[in-house]
């Protein structure tokens, strides 16, 4: 047990991992696909209204196919 040895506390990865067992002991396949689901739309909503970037720092699929193959066409013209 992964324990905070100041104040004998559980530690965020412990807590984490029976948080998520609890979780899956309640709860079938159907939950976590209508969650992932849910995830999924608001992740591409977030990403439409923040001009097709993302917060954290990555270029989308398409921005790197883009520039990808702009860099692909610039080298065989010259």
């Amino acid at each position: 047990m992964a324990q905070n040895n100041e104040n004998n506390k559980m530690s965020r990865e412990e807590a984490g991992r029976k948080g998520g067992e609890a979780t899956a002991r309640n709860h079938d396949r159907e939950f976590y696909q209508e969650i992932g689901e849910k995830g999924g739309e608001a992740r591409g909503h977030q990403r439409s209204n923040s001009g097709g970037g993302s917060d954290d720092g990555k270029m989308s699929r398409e921005e790197a196919g883009r520039k990808g193959g702009e860099a692909r066409a610039r080298q065989r013209d010259n």
